[in-house]
């Protein structure tokens, strides 16, 4: 009997203590956004409609921010028609755009519009317009979103040649923009042209330390996307300065040792294409100290196959033939990085290949004299590159 009373007064406690999700909300009662995109402010001819008939408030046009609505559902009436005119009917999503001068207003301006609260808890892409970089800072632009704590730090940051908005738009019926970018990512075992994707969290660090980087690169035409290249973000300014080409990108790629994949196209003698997949792929960066004087000395290994000629004449495998084809991808490989090199020190002075990285550890009492003008001082470091390079394999053919 006692046993008995004592578990009934510990369920009665238990009832009244315990508050469960007292603070849930349905899903179905919230608007989930899973996509974001910032470009230079241009009113939508839906806003400008409203405002002829009265729907203002003060602001700047800085901004345009578009969000990408999923399922598109999740919205009723009145927020489809109150939306840009960037997703069709059918869609699994629906974009709503708005413009100002502040993200966080803009956001709440969408409660004006919308039957239900927008959350970011589901947020994966964020897409930002060159165009916005070249006026606007970095830090400025994401300075809400790293606030935002319903916004987590995983969300990937990428940048867009053209506006950002079209980035979030598809011509597939059953497809979801912002998640088929972030699943675009995983294509990075195939190609080196694919850079890792740069998070919220490590975003705020190179803004805080104010160190150049670069960023994903993507581009539009007729409701596809494609990644094309990179764009590089200058640490002391925090604006947009230049883009690398996808081939430029692929060596930024195989000099941070990210990358471990991709192509060598070359031409042989008569002329004919020849093709070097990468098995494996290493490089290392060493500062070197002369006295006052500063270098650095890379140095690049990398081994795969011959994996295609158009030369038929040519037996690959032979041993002349074999020696001829490494040097002529060494060759190449090494036209590719000089060329990035080009670029990063003489074009746009900035170090995105993480040359600084390393001379601070080599080097941490030369780093602290130079860290807060190092890409004044990297544009003038001279840059050595030895490659090695070994054809392995030769695929499967018959002699």
């Amino acid at each position: 009997m006692y046993r008995r009373i004592l578990l009934l007064v510990c369920s009665l406690i238990l009832l009244t203590t315990q508050t469960s999700c007292w603070s849930s909300k349905e899903i179905e009662d919230l608007a989930l956004y899973s996509g974001l995109a910032l470009d230079v402010g241009e009113p939508t001819l839906t806003e400008q409609a409203l405002q002829d008939q009265g729907a203002t408030y003060p602001k700047r046009n800085t901004i345009t921010v578009t969000i990408q609505l999923v399922p598109a559902n999740s919205v009723g009436g009145t927020g489809r028609q109150s939306s840009s005119s960037s997703s069709s009917s059918d869609a699994p999503y629906l974009n709503v755009t708005g413009t100002g001068d502040s993200v966080l207003e803009i956001f709440r301006q969408y409660s004006l519009r919308l039957d239900r609260p927008i959350i970011g808890h589901h947020l994966k892409v964020i897409v930002v317009s060159t165009e916005l970089l070249k006026r606007q800072e970095m830090n400025q632009l994401l300075d809400f979103v790293l606030r935002d704590n319903d916004i987590r730090p995983s969300t990937m940051v990428f940048l867009s040649q053209g506006r950002a908005e079209d980035t979030l738009i598809s011509k597939e019926k059953n497809e979801i923009p912002a998640f088929h970018i972030r699943d675009m990512v995983h294509n990075q075992r195939r190609t080196s042209k694919v850079l890792d994707p740069v998070i919220l969290s490590k975003m705020d660090a190179l803004m805080y330390s104010k160190r150049s980087f670069a960023l994903q690169n993507l581009v539009t035409a007729n409701g596809e996307v494609e990644f094309s290249g990179a764009g590089i973000i200058k640490g002391d300014t925090g604006h947009w300065v230049g883009a690398l080409n996808q081939e430029d990108t692929e060596c930024l790629a195989w000099l941070t040792n990210e990358g471990q994949t991709g192509i060598i196209k070359t031409y042989d003698g008569n002329k004919q294409e020849i093709t070097y997949e990468m098995k494996a792929m290493k490089s290392e960066i060493t500062a070197k100290m002369n006295g006052d004087s500063l270098a650095f000395d890379v140095k690049i290994a990398t081994e795969g196959r011959l994996s295609e000629t158009w030369n038929i004449d040519d037996y690959p495998a032979a041993v002349k033939n074999s020696q001829k084809a490494e040097q002529l991808f060494k060759k190449r490989l090494e036209q590719m990085m000089h060329s990035l090199m080009q670029k990063l020190q003489s074009d746009y002075k900035t170090d995105v290949a993480g040359f600084g990285e390393k001379l601070s550890i080599q080097e941490p009492a030369l780093w602290r004299k130079v860290e807060d003008h190092w890409d004044d001082v990297f544009s003038r470091t001279p840059i050595h590159i030895n490659v090695d390079l070994k054809i392995t394999d030769f695929g499967s053919f018959t002699n």
